[in-house]
C-alpha cells in the first residue's frame, strides 16, 4: 500500500490524460462541421494513443523489469510532447470553429486575417515545444542570489553555496550536460557545494554514473545534499546515502552537520523528501539550534512556512523545475507548478526568513523546458 501511495501520481497521470483527451474528442468533434470531423477526430485519436503508450512505457513497476533504454525514455517523452501539441491545436481549432459559427457573414479580408491568426496560434505551441526540446533545456545558466540574513556573523558574510538540483540524470540529461553544470559550479569557487535531490528518475537510470560525475564538484567544505521524491520512487535512498559517503559526498537524512568558517559554525540540516500528507519537520533532529545560523536543505519547498516558524534562517529547495513549461511574461497563477505549491521559483521571504527554490537542471516526462531554463544556483549569504 505504501508503494502504491508513493507511486499514485505515476499510475493516475496516464489514465487521467487519456480520459481527458477522450472527453475532449467527444466535445470537440461533436461541435465541428462534417468536413472537419474526420481530420480532428484522427488527430485526437493519435494523441490519445500516444498518451497510452507513454503511460504504459513509463509505469515504474514495468520500467523496473526493462533494462535501461534511452529509446523508451524518448518514446515516452515524444508521446507527451505530441499529446500536448495535439491538445493545444485541437483547442485552437475548436475556438476557431465556434467563432466561425458566430460570425458566418464575415467579409473575405477579415476571414483571411482570422485564418492567419489561427495558423499562427497553432504554430506557437509547436514552436515552443520544439525550441524547448532542442535548445532551451540545454541552456544552463548560472543564477546568483543574495540571501540577506539578519545578525549574520562576519565570518559567514559573503559565504557562497553552489546548488545543483533536480538533475534527473539519464536520457534527457546526459553526462556531457552534467559535466557542463559541474564545471560552471566549480568556476564559482564556492565554500559549500549542495545537491538537493532527484539525481535520477527511476531505478533503471544510471545512478552510479551520476554520483561518479558529482565527485568532480569542488568547494572548500565539500559536497552535501538531501534526497528527493525520485529517490523514494527508485527505492535508492539508502544506496545513494552509502555510495555517496564512499565517494566523499554526504547526503543528510534528517540529520545536521556543523561547518566551521573562521571562528563561527554554520549549522546545516538535511531532510528526506517531505510528503504532503505528513506534518513537516517533526523529527527532533530536524529542528534549528537557537543562537546559530541554521540552513535547511529540503527538496520540497512547501516546508518553508514550517521551517521559518521553527527558526531556520534559510531553506534551500528544488522540486518544481520552475514549472518546466511556462512563460515568464505570464503570472505565477498560470504556472503549472502553482497547482501543487505556492513556492515555484526564486527567493521568497517571510519575517526575515527565506527560501530559495531552484529551477534545477533536468526534466521529467518531456525533454522540454519552455520559459524555465536549467540553472546552477549560487547563493551568497549577506549580513543586513
Amino acid at each position: 500500500m505504501e508503494f502504491f501511495i508513493r507511486q499514485a501520481p505515476d499510475y493516475f497521470a496516464g489514465p487521467l490524460a487519456i480520459a481527458v483527451q477522450w472527453q475532449l474528442r467527444r466535445w470537440i468533434v461533436a461541435a465541428l462541421p462534417l468536413p472537419w470531423k474526420n481530420r480532428v477526430n484522427l488527430l485526437l485519436w493519435i494523441a490519445t494513443v500516444w498518451v497510452a503508450v507513454s503511460f504504459v512505457s513509463g509505469l515504474p513497476r514495468i520500467a523496473e523489469w526493462i533494462p535501461y533504454s534511452p529509446f523508451l525514455d524518448w518514446l515516452r517523452g515524444l508521446a507527451l510532447m505530441v499529446s500536448l501539441v495535439s491538445l493545444c491545436a485541437a483547442g485552437i481549432e475548436f475556438a476557431w470553429r465556434l467563432l466561425h459559427r458566430a460570425a458566418p457573414a464575415m467579409d473575405p479580408g477579415r476571414r483571411t486575417l482570422l485564418k492567419a491568426v489561427k495558423s499562427t496560434a497553432i504554430a506557437v505551441p509547436i514552436l515552443a515545444v520544439a525550441r524547448g526540446a532542442i535548445f532551451e533545456r540545454k541552456q544552463i545558466r548560472l543564477v546568483e542570489v543574495d540571501a540577506e540574513i539578519p545578525g549574520l556573523p562576519e565570518d559567514l558574510n559573503g559565504l557562497k553555496l553552489v546548488q545543483l538540483s533536480d538533475i534527473h540524470f539519464g536520457s534527457f540529461f546526459p553526462a556531457e550536460d552534467l559535466l557542463r553544470a559541474i564545471e560552471m559550479a566549480n568556476e564559482t569557487k564556492a565554500h559549500i557545494a549542495l545537491v538537493t535531490g532527484d539525481l535520477i528518475n527511476l531505478r533503471k537510470d544510471p545512478l552510479d554514473q551520476c554520483m561518479s560525475l558529482l565527485t568532480r564538484l569542488r568547494s572548500d567544505a565539500g559536497t552535501f545534499g538531501c534526497l528527493g521524491n525520485h529517490e523514494v520512487f527508485a527505492k535508492c535512498e539508502h544506496y545513494t546515502t552509502v555510495q555517496g559517503a564512499r565517494l566523499g559526498m554526504r547526503f543528510l537524512r534528517d540529520e545536521a552537520v556543523e561547518l566551521k568558517f573562521g571562528n563561527t559554525a554554520l549549522r546545516m540540516v538535511g531532510v528526506d523528501y517531505q510528503r504532503k500528507r505528513n506534518p513537516y519537520l517533526q523529527k527532533e533532529k530536524c529542528r534549528p539550534e537557537p543562537g546559530k545560523i541554521n540552513i535547511l536543505l529540503s527538496h520540497n519547498p512547501d516546508v518553508f512556512p514550517v521551517a521559518a516558524a521553527q527558526g531556520y534562517d534559510l531553506t534551500i529547495s528544488g522540486h518544481t523545475h520552475g514549472g518546466q513549461i511556462t512563460f515568464e511574461i505570464l503570472p505565477d497563477a498560470l504556472n503549472p507548478a502553482q497547482f501543487y505549491t505556492p513556492y515555484i521559483y526564486g527567493k521568497y521571504v517571510t519575517d526575515g526568513r527565506q527560501v530559495y527554490v531552484s529551477r534545477g537542471l533536468g526534466t521529467v516526462g518531456m525533454p522540454v523546458r519552455a520559459g524555465c531554463p536549467p540553472e546552477v544556483s549560487l547563493i551568497r549569504l549577506c549580513a543586513t
